[in-house]
């Protein structure tokens, strides 16, 4: 629940906080970019685990450094179990998305989750949503479709890598809806970058034997930890700060992040179907957010 605040320091706090998610998502979306340069010489698996490694090192750190044990018998808990299962399909194919297809593309398919989320709360939480919410998530999936293009020349069934990737991440978010608040930010890292590493040893056996990383690898994986962490830290601080309905919208900033990563660093030319259908997807998601916030204050 938004607390009311001041206008004046509320809108330098949502300024402030907006600030922040932006500068989470410009570090996811150099996480990403990283990643995806370290997929180039290493196998999928590799990376994923030694990602893993380092975030559970950091995370477990802040965590004993704040007085908190890195892993608590909550995480055994079924929604936090389902959680973490969601967690390692989303991590899993997202990453095989931005190993094999487009940065940009992968990343605007990602966008999508927020609806999949909504539409995930009506068929289990029994969330009821009006016909104009209806109207956005429509508008959504048909900007994914377009992305997709499905029987088309322009189809790359890789694209589906991205698609599975969004709906394990959905799926994360529903369960931690369900979840008890018994877990800090922090041990959710901690578990969270476990999970990398389930979905390391999951992909390893079907990819290329494991390799030494030479100095630039090992600077990449580095650079990608340091952006991911980073990012989830701003990310913390973004909701902590603002109001979730004017903090929020700025997540859609790691699209822009994303493509402009995607066409400076790998050369990606996204086409219209594609820049059209991101652009249906952001709008989409902004606006399903704005009505769901005039509903719960309606409320």
């Amino acid at each position: 629940m938004d607390l009311p605040l001041p206008s004046r320091l509320g809108a330098a706090w949502n300024r402030r906080g907006a600030a922040f998610m932006c500068l989470a998502m410009a570090g996811f979306a150099v996480e990403d970019a990283l990643l995806k340069i370290a997929a180039g010489s290493l196998p999928v698996g590799q990376v994923l685990m030694t990602f893993g490694v380092f975030g559970v090192t950091a995370f477990s750190a802040w965590a004993m450094g704040s007085g908190e044990p890195p892993v608590s018998r909550a995480m055994l808990r079924p929604a936090i179990i389902l959680r973490s299962l969601s967690e390692i399909v989303g991590r899993l194919f997202f990453m095989l998305a931005i190993a094999l297809t487009p940065l940009s593309t992968a990343s605007a398919i990602l966008q999508a989750t927020p609806l999949v989320v909504m539409v995930g709360a009506v068929l289990i939480f029994g969330e009821r949503i009006g016909p104009r919410r209806w109207l956005a998530v429509a508008t959504g999936f048909a900007g994914v479709l377009m992305i997709l293009r499905p029987g088309t020349e322009g189809f790359g069934p890789l694209s589906l890598l991205a698609v599975l990737g969004m709906l394990g991440f959905a799926g994360r978010d529903l369960a931690t809806r369900a979840a008890p608040p018994a877990l800090s930010f922090r041990q959710l890292g901690v578990l969270g970058f476990a999970m990398l590493i389930v979905a390391g040893l999951i992909a390893l056996p079907f990819g290329p034997a494991p390799v030494r990383p030479d100095a630039a690898g090992w600077l990449g994986l580095t650079a990608a930890s340091v952006a991911g962490i980073g990012a989830y830290t701003s990310l913390t601080i973004a909701m902590r700060t603002g109001e979730v309905g004017a903090v929020t919208p700025f997540r859609y900033t790691r699209l822009v992040f994303a493509m402009v990563a995607g066409v400076t660093v790998f050369g990606e030319r996204p086409d219209l179907w594609t820049v059209t259908g991101s652009t249906l997807i952001i709008l989409a998601g902004i606006t399903a957010l704005r009505l769901s916030r005039r509903a719960k204050a309606a409320a």
